[in-house]
């Protein structure tokens, strides 16, 4: 990520590459982890449904993100470079909301 800023042919790379880290880690933690923490003290069904269906949204939006990265930008390198990039400054935030809610824990 850090090439991609000065250099506009890694933009592609690292749109992909994201992308697919931040969907696969999101899916990980709706298959392998349950809800804890604030969704469960609240109650009622409707923390369930928004810890799922936030993470459903982080997966949706690394798959947008890796096909953006793999069909757009490498059209036009030069011309995408600055969507690019913001697309990237944007999913750093889905990244820390799935790394808060314990996106490392499948590794254990």
């Amino acid at each position: 990520m850090a090439e991609a800023r000065r250099d506009p042919s890694r933009v592609p790379v690292a749109l992909i590459w994201l992308g697919v880290v931040l969907s696969a880690a999101a899916l990980a933690l709706i298959v392998f982890k349950s809800p804890a923490g604030v969704f469960l003290r609240l109650h009622g069904s409707a923390p369930g449904y928004v810890y799922y269906g936030g993470l459903g949204a982080v997966a949706i939006f690394g798959l947008a993100e890796a096909s953006f990265g793999y069909w757009v930008v490498p059209r036009d390198v030069d011309g995408w470079h600055a969507a690019g990039k913001t697309v990237l400054w944007l999913s750093l935030f889905p990244l820390v909301l799935v790394f808060a809610l314990g996106g490392l824990a499948f590794l254990k």
